[in-house]
C-alpha cells in the first residue's frame, strides 16, 4: 500500500520502502512506479532513489509540474536531506563537506576520480585535487554516536548517482548494510538493509518541507555497533 506524505494539484510525495526498485531492474519484479500508477495513472517521477534506500520520493501529476520540478532539481533549488548509519566515528559535531569528484567505475559502480591515498582530510572535511570526473559535494553532520557506528544527516549538494554511498565509503565511513561499496566481511558493515533514508525534501517554490520519519531501527543499529 502506498504511503502518501503530501499531495496537492501538482505533485505527490511518497514514503518509498527499502527493497523495491523505482524502475524496472534485472529482477523483473513490480516497480514502485507501477504501484504508483495503479492509483495515479498519469504520475511522472521527477527524481529517483536507489532500490535499497527508503524515504521521500516525488512524482508530478502533470507535464507542466514535471518540467518545473525537473528544472528546480537541475538548478539545485530543491534541497534533499538523508539520514544514514555509517561505520566508525566522526569526531566533530560541526558540519563537514566532502568534495570528491565522481566518475563511472567497473560493474555499474562509481568511484572517486583519483586515488584513495590522494584524499586529504582537513578541519572542514575532505577533498582531492583532480581534473577528472564530475563535481560532487556532500555535507554531513553527526546526529548520534554508538559504540562502533555513527548516525549522520547528509545533504547531497550535487545529485550524482550513488553519491552518498561512494563519498562515505571513500572517506572510510561506509554506510551500514552497503555491500556494494562497503567492506562485505566487516561486522560493523553487516545489517538487514542499506541504512540510508531520504528523510526530508525542501521545495522553495511552494515553501514546504516534506519529511518521512527516520526508521527507528536506524537508532537501534547505531547503538548496536557491530
Amino acid at each position: 500500500m502506498l504511503e502518501i506524505l503530501f499531495e496537492n494539484d501538482d505533485l505527490i510525495a511518497f514514503n518509498k520502502p527499502s527493497g523495491i526498485s523505482v524502475l524496472r531492474d534485472q529482477s523483473n519484479a513490480q516497480t514502485y512506479l507501477e504501484q504508483i500508477r495503479t492509483e495515479f495513472p498519469h504520475a511522472q517521477l521527477v527524481h529517483r532513489i536507489d532500490k535499497p534506500t527508503s524515504g521521500v520520493l516525488l512524482a508530478a501529476k502533470h507535464a507542466a509540474s514535471k518540467r518545473a520540478l525537473s528544472r528546480s532539481f537541475a538548478n539545485q533549488e530543491i534541497k534533499k536531506f538523508y539520514v544514514c548509519v555509517v561505520t566508525g566515528h566522526i569526531p566533530t559535531n560541526e558540519t563537514l563537506e566532502i568534495r570528491l569528484p565522481l566518475k563511472a567505475g567497473r560493474k555499474s559502480k562509481y568511484r572517486v576520480a583519483g586515488l584513495r591515498e590522494e584524499i586529504r582530510a582537513h578541519r572542514t572535511g575532505w577533498s582531492i585535487e583532480s581534473q577528472e570526473g564530475f563535481k560532487s559535494i556532500t555535507r554531513i553532520r553527526v546526529l548520534l554516536r554508538g559504540p562502533n557506528r555513527t548516525l549522520l544527516v547528509c545533504q547531497p549538494v550535487t545529485g550524482r548517482t550513488h553519491q552518498l554511498r561512494v563519498h562515505l565509503a571513500w572517506i572510510g565511513h561506509a554506510i551500514v548494510g552497503d555491500l556494494l561499496y562497503g567492506a562485505v566481511r566487516s561486522a560493523e558493515q553487516q545489517w538487514e538493509r542499506l541504512a540510508l533514508h531520504a528523510h526530508l525534501v525542501r521545495l522553495p517554490q511552494i515553501e514546504i518541507a516534506i519529511s518521512a520519519p527516520v526508521p527507528q531501527t536506524f537508532y537501534a543499529a547505531t547503538r548496536l555497533g557491530g
